[in-house]
């Protein structure tokens, strides 16, 4: 129990530490990107953590694998380095051994992932796909940041905005640049300019339309660099806003369906993305199979001579797993069960490199005072 308590200390450590390392990296880059598109005031900057906290599990069920694969190789390689594990090998401490004690916390690993990939991250990818598509149906005005000019998401308009009412539900000082085009104009485009001393939103009851409603402006309307120019002064002018693009991709939608809903499902890409959701914890655990063996080092070596073959092993695993899944979910392939045809030949990969040590052959006994000849 010493022994196994040493080497599960020493597994996790390494573990939880090259998965932070990895989640920062991960997060980081996402977080850069939801922070560009509020900049650009394409989402709130109110819901930027809370996106972020429900994509973690999404996150953690593919680094943790990862994680464990690269800890297992830096743990178990530093005792190669220091001569522990030769210590314990010439007591009796077989690699068998060594891979009975290792899968114990790498099961534990495979069920915290399993419980996030059956559980926790369709639940979240649900929650964000929601915030998502509310923050797209506010439109762009909701995001309006006064004294700025803000291009719409068709890029037909730019508006502008002195100043914002208390309530934040009028717009004070408002100027609208529209760009159209006409048949008669195949060179030139239309433009309208209009400037208003206030504009407020409303949505039609009926059509449930949203229509920006401007009050007390003028409207220009003409070619750039042409003297035809029309002149409109409005009390009230109403304006069609774009209608907003909603998320209904189908792999966001099979993304965020609960794993219930998938059981029993005829859908090809359904039981495809099932079992890529049962398929994670089976990773973990073949991970660990394939990182014990690797994770044998040469003291003269170094630690890190056999990290970079050994994640490109890994990333073949995982890349084939992807693709067949792709496959499946393409038509490619008519039985969705060829998921798990990816998974044996790698245990069987980290199996016989397991058993090579053993497969050496033994050095012959002679008998007392009987030397080896030269020839032998």
């Amino acid at each position: 129990m010493i022994i196994f308590r040493y080497l599960c200390r020493e597994l996790l450590f390494a573990t939880l530490a090259v998965s932070a390392v990895l989640l920062l990296m991960v997060m980081s880059g996402r977080f850069v990107k939801y922070l560009a598109e509020a900049a650009a005031g394409d989402l709130s900057a109110n819901i930027l953590f809370s996106l972020m906290a429900y994509r973690l599990p999404g996150f953690l069920e593919l680094i943790l694998p990862l994680g464990l694969f690269v800890g297992i190789l830096l743990a178990y390689g530093r005792l190669y380095i220091e001569s522990e594990m030769t210590v314990l090998h010439a007591c009796g401490f077989s690699e068998w051994r060594l891979l009975f004690y290792t899968l114990a916390p790498a099961l534990a690993v495979a069920l915290f992932v399993a419980s996030m990939s059956l559980y926790l991250t369709p639940a979240g990818a649900e929650r964000s796909n929601l915030m998502l598509n509310a923050e797209k149906s506010r439109n762009e005005f909701d995001h309006l940041i006064p004294k700025k000019f803000i291009s719409t998401s068709g890029g037909q308009a730019v508006y502008y905005a002195e100043a914002l009412s208390e309530d934040k539900s009028t717009m004070l000082g408002v100027f609208l640049a529209e760009l159209r085009a006409t048949e008669a104009e195949t060179e030139a485009n239309r433009q309208v300019v209009t400037r208003a001393k206030e504009g407020v939103q409303q949505i039609d009851p009926e059509t449930g339309l949203r229509y920006l409603v401007l009050r007390d402006g003028y409207r220009y309307e003409g070619v750039p660099g042409q003297r035809e120019y029309r002149q409109m002064e409005f009390s009230s002018y109403e304006v069609l806003m774009e209608a907003p693009r909603l998320r209904s991709r189908w792999r966001d939608q099979i993304e965020s369906a609960p794993t219930t809903q998938l059981i029993g499902s005829d859908n090809p890409r359904e039981t495809a993305y099932l079992y890529w959701r049962l398929s994670l914890p089976v990773l973990v655990l073949v991970v660990a199979v394939l990182a014990v063996p690797l994770s044998r080092t040469n003291p003269r070596q170094g630690r890190f001579i056999k990290m970079f073959p050994a994640i490109l092993l890994y990333l073949i695993y995982l890349l084939i797993l992807q693709g067949v899944r792709g496959a499946v979910e393409d038509g490619k392939f008519a039985n969705p069960a060829v998921i798990w045809l990816v998974h044996p030949p790698f245990l069987l990969i980290g199996l016989l490199l397991l058993a090579a040590r053993n497969w050496r052959p033994k050095p012959r006994l002679l008998p007392e005072g009987v030397k080896e000849s030269a020839d032998v």
